[in-house]
C-alpha cells in the first residue's frame, strides 16, 4: 500500500493520532494537570476538522471494503464540525469535577472512538466494514451516557442505550446474513447486483432498515430516546441528538441509494408512513415536556421526521436536500444544547420553568436559544427555513402533496411549543429568574459559532449548489 493510498484514509488516520495523544497525555501529566489536556484536545481537533477541508483524492482500499468520494468526505466533515462543537461545550463541565471521570481524557478518548467508528461506516463499501463500524460508533457511547455515576437516572440511561443498541444491531446483522445468503456477497455493489425483489431480500431490508431507524430515533423505533437523553449528561444528549444520529442518517442514504435502489416503491412506502408517525408523534410528546432535555429529545425525534422527505422518491435533490438540512441542524440543535448545558452546569436547572424571566438576567444565552428553536421551528430568516424548504421542495417534486402538507402541519405544531420556550424567557414573570451566568471562553465560541451558522448558512446559497453538484449522479 502506497502512502497516497493510505491518505485516503486521513480523516481516520488524524483522528487515531489525536487519540493516542489523549492516552499520552494522560500518562506525561499529573492528576493535578490533566485540565491542560482540554486546550491540548481542542487544538488539535481544531487542526483535525481544518485537515478534512483539504483536497483529497476519491478511491478505494481493501479491495472495496472502504471508500472516499467527495461527498462522503463532506459527510466526515459535517461530523467533524459537530464533534469540535460538542468539544468546547464540554470544557466547562469537565472542569466542573463531576463528570465521574477520574481523568478528561477518558471523555474526549470516547468521543473520538465514537467519531472513528461512524468514519468508518460511512465510508464502507460492505456490510461488513459497514457492522464494525457501527459498533465501535455505538458501544463506546454507553459509558458515556453512564458517566455521571452519583446519579441513578445516568446509569439507567446507560443500560437501556446498551441493551436496546444490541437488540437493534442483533436485528440488523441478521438482516445482514438474509442479504449475504441470498446474493453470496456482503459487498454493496454486488449486493446490489444480486438484488431480485423476492421475499427472502425484501424481508433483509427491512431488518436493515429497522437496525438504522433505532439510530435515527424513527417512530416505532424511539422509546429509548427521551430517557435515554434526560439521563446522560447534557453535552453527551448533544452529541448522541445530533452527531450519531447525523452518521445513521448519512449511511442509511447511502445504503438506499446504492444498494437498495432496485426496491425504492418498497422503502419510499415505507419512509411515508414512518415520516408521518415520526414527525406526529415526536410533536406530540414534545408539547408535554417540562425536562428541556426530554422536550428537546422529542423535538429532535419530530425533526428526524422531516428527513423521509428528502429521501423519498430516491431524487439527486432530495439527497442534497437532507445533507444540507443535516448540516443546518446540527448548528440549531447544538446551540439550543450549548445554552441548556450552560444553565445546567451552572445551577444544575434544566426544567422549563426554571427559564422564566430568564432575558431578564442572561441576554446573550437568550437571544441564541430563541435563534435555535426558531431555526428548529423553520422560521424565515434563519436557516432552519430553507432547510426545510429544500425538503419539502423535493418531496413536492415528486407529487407527494399529502405528505408536504402533514409536514407544514407538524412544523407549525412544532412552532407552538418551541415558543413556550420563548415565552418562558421573555414574557412570563420570575422575582427569581436564574442568575447571570458566566461561560468560559469555550462555550461563547460555540455559542457564537452555532449562532453564524444559523444565521448565515441559509442565505449562503453555494453551499447548497457544492453539496448538490457532489451528490449529483449518485444512484
Amino acid at each position: 500500500m502506497t502512502l497516497e493510498n493510505l491518505l485516503l484514509m486521513r480523516h481516520e488516520l488524524v483522528l487515531s493520532v489525536t487519540a493516542l495523544v489523549v492516552l499520552l497525555s494522560e500518562l506525561i501529566l499529573s492528576k493535578d494537570d490533566t485540565k491542560k489536556v482540554i486546550p491540548l484536545l481542542v487544538f488539535l481537533f481544531l487542526i483535525n476538522t481544518v485537515i478534512g477541508f483539504l483536497p483529497a483524492k476519491s478511491g478505494e482500499l481493501f479491495g472495496g471494503m472502504y471508500r472516499t468520494t467527495g461527498l462522503i468526505i463532506l459527510m466526515k466533515n459535517i461530523l467533524n464540525i459537530g464533534v469540535f462543537i460538542v468539544f468546547i461545550q464540554s470544557a466547562g463541565w469537565l472542569k466542573s469535577n463531576v463528570t465521574g471521570f477520574e481523568n478528561m481524557g477518558g471523555y474526549f478518548f470516547i468521543l473520538i472512538s465514537s467519531l472513528i467508528g461512524m468514519d468508518f461506516m460511512i465510508s464502507s463499501g460492505d456490510f461488513l466494514m459497514f457492522y464494525i463500524g457501527l459498533e465501535l460508533a455505538t458501544i463506546p457511547l454507553a459509558a458515556l451516557v453512564a458517566s455521571e455515576k452519583l446519579k441513578e437516572k445516568s446509569s439507567e440511561a446507560g443500560v437501556k442505550l446498551i441493551l436496546n443498541a444490541a437488540l437493534s444491531s442483533g436485528i440488523l446483522l441478521f438482516g445482514i446474513s438474509l442479504l449475504y445468503g441470498t446474493t453470496g456477497s456482503v459487498y454493496f455493489y454486488k449486493v446490489a447486483q444480486g438484488f431480485y425483489y423476492n421475499t427472502l431480500q425484501v424481508l433483509a431490508f427491512m431488518f436493515i432498515f429497522t437496525g438504522i431507524a433505532f439510530k435515527i430515533s424513527i417512530v416505532p423505533f424511539h422509546l429509548w430516546t427521551a430517557d435515554v437523553y434526560e439521563g446522560a449528561p447534557v453535552n453527551v444528549t448533544s452529541f448522541l441528538s445530533v452527531v450519531s444520529k447525523a452518521s445513521a442518517v448519512f449511511i442509511l442514504v447511502i445504503l438506499l441509494f446504492t444498494v437498495f435502489h432496485s426496491i425504492i416503491d418498497v422503502w419510499n412506502d415505507i419512509l411515508y408512513y414512518t415520516a408521518v408517525l415520526t414527525m406526529t408523534i415526536g410533536n406530540l410528546f414534545a408539547i408535554r415536556q417540562q425536562n428541556l432535555k426530554r422536550f428537546l429529545a422529542f423535538s429532535s425525534i419530530a425533526q428526524a421526521g422531516f428527513i423521509p422527505l428528502g429521501i423519498i422518491g430516491g431524487t439527486t435533490l432530495g439527497f442534497s436536500s437532507v445533507i444540507y438540512f443535516l448540516l443546518i441542524y446540527l448548528f440549531s440543535n447544538l446551540g439550543a444544547f450549548g445554552v441548556v448545558a450552560a444553565v445546567s452546569n451552572a445551577t444544575g436547572k434544566e426544567n422549563m420553568n426554571d427559564y422564566d424571566g430568564f432575558y431578564q438576567t442572561n441576554k446573550a444565552l437568550s437571544l441564541v436559544m430563541m435563534l435555535s428553536l426558531f431555526s428548529l421551528a423553520g422560521i424565515p430568516p434563519v436557516a432552519g427555513f430553507f432547510g426545510k424548504f429544500f425538503l419539502f421542495t423535493s418531496a413536492a417534486r415528486e407529487g407527494y402533496f399529502l405528505l408536504v402538507f402533514i409536514a407544514v402541519v407538524n412544523a407549525t405544531i412544532s412552532l407552538y411549543y418551541y415558543l413556550l420556550v420563548v415565552k418562558a424567557m421573555f414574557i412570563n414573570k420570575n422575582e427569581n429568574p436564574i442568575q447571570k451566568i458566566s461561560s468560559d471562553g469555550y462555550m461563547k465560541a460555540s455559542l457564537i459559532l452555532c449562532t453564524l451558522g444559523i444565521i448565515l448558512i441559509g442565505f449562503a446559497g453555494y453551499i447548497f449548489e457544492f453539496i448538490n453538484s457532489l451528490t449529483f449522479g449518485v444512484k
